[in-house]
């Protein structure tokens, strides 16, 4: 093997298994080796990668690697990257998934199950905190996302409520600049196909591989956008049920590497290994083809006026939809003062203790939903 792809192989299968905390914490290690210690890249040019994976779809800290990747050993790196990156997760995930499926509905594991559901949304209100309040800079985005909020609790596909915040701010921004009355003004030009998959509740490998196909060629802003997808495609179709989506989130959370792992998961529930293997190709592939050929673009497309308007409004939209499945998985799972307990016990250790890793937190919550039923 090529010395840059066996350094490659060898940095990002150690992430892969030592990555726990989400893509911020990812990318913070990613930078330790990459610039500080190794000096592969700048640290200017790093941050300029950081920016690139913000526009486009797909999981930050993965697509880092991708692009670290071909920086370093051109498509072959890239390859070896995001593969060796992906694949400690996928594997945890797919050994949890087997465990739940054969163990997980056992009388004796239910309260350590029970309890982790309260806390699994106090991480996602954690987590959503800091997003909202950086991506809520002007009021026309206060308005967005409260419109985006209430639609989305509403049931509107969050998918068209997505690119309908981004086109809706792209129309405001228009008006306020009179760029419609301007033809000289230079239009970046978005082009959306959004296709549907309205499967039944017994779904096939070629349905479930596009599911997870679409929302990773459409997914922008945090990972636990990809949690409010899943809710529509498959629990409010019947594939899954919104306790496995929560039990998906915790095991996402407890595992290191990406959280988009938490597909493998689902993919093993509904279709064994062969819609863990489906699921987690899908979901992935496309950070691979949007790194490796949107990469000559990126400069054009940060320095574009419209195009940040646009990211600007979806990523408000995604906080908004992010609060909606919040309130979903609330009324679903929070029904008894012992599931309150653990919600407010799990988010106000996830506030004080702000560099808490989730995983913590999902174990607290698993031990006191286990406690509590002596109560």
């Amino acid at each position: 093997m090529n010395i840059n792809l066996k350094e490659l192989a060898q940095l990002f299968l150690k992430l892969g298994f030592i990555g726990f905390g989400g893509p911020a914490v990812h990318i913070a290690m990613m930078k330790e080796e990459v610039v500080t210690k190794k000096k592969w890249i700048t640290e200017q040019h790093f941050l300029d990668l950081v920016g690139a994976t913000n526009l486009i779809p797909g999981p930050n800290s993965t697509e880092m690697a991708i692009h670290i990747g071909q920086e370093r050993a051109g498509w072959r790196g890239l390859m070896v990257a995001g593969l060796c990156f992906i694949f400690p997760a996928v594997l945890i995930t797919g050994f949890f998934a087997w465990m739940y499926k054969k163990y997980g509905q056992l009388p004796e594991i239910q309260p350590f199950v029970y309890g982790i559901k309260p806390a699994i949304i106090a991480i996602i209100l954690f987590a959503v905190f800091p997003l909202a309040k950086k991506s809520l800079k002007t009021v026309e985005l206060y308005a967005i996302g409260i419109l985006v909020l209430i639609l989305s609790l509403l049931k509107f596909n969050e998918l068209y409520l997505l690119f309908g915040a981004g086109f809706l701010a792209l129309f405001v921004f228009g008006l306020k600049n009179k760029l419609f009355q301007n033809t000289n003004q230079n239009f970046l030009s978005i082009v959306i196909f959004p296709f549907s998959i309205s499967p039944s509740t017994s779904v096939s490998n070629g349905s479930l591989f596009l599911i997870f196909l679409k929302i990773g060629a459409v997914l922008y802003g945090s990972g636990y956008v990809l949690f409010a997808f899943l809710d529509s495609e498959l629990v409010a179709t019947g594939i899954l049920s919104r306790h496995q989506l929560i039990d998906a989130i915790a095991i996402g959370q407890f595992t290191p590497g990406p959280v988009f792992s938490s597909v493998t998961f689902i993919g093993y529930q509904i279709n064994d290994w062969t819609g863990a293997l489906l699921a987690t190709v899908g979901i992935f592939l496309p950070s691979f083809l949007f790194v490796a050929l949107l990469n000559p673009l990126v400069k054009k497309m940060r320095n574009s006026a419209l195009f940040a308007v646009f990211l600007d409004a979806v990523n408000v939209a995604s906080v908004a939809i992010i609060l909606s499945v919040c309130v979903d998985m609330g009324m679903t799972t929070i029904t008894d003062w012992r599931a309150i307990c653990i919600g407010l016990t799990s988010i106000t250790i996830a506030f004080w203790f702000k560099n808490i890793n989730s995983s913590l937190i999902v174990i607290g919550g698993s031990v006191l939903g286990y406690l509590l039923t002596f109560v």
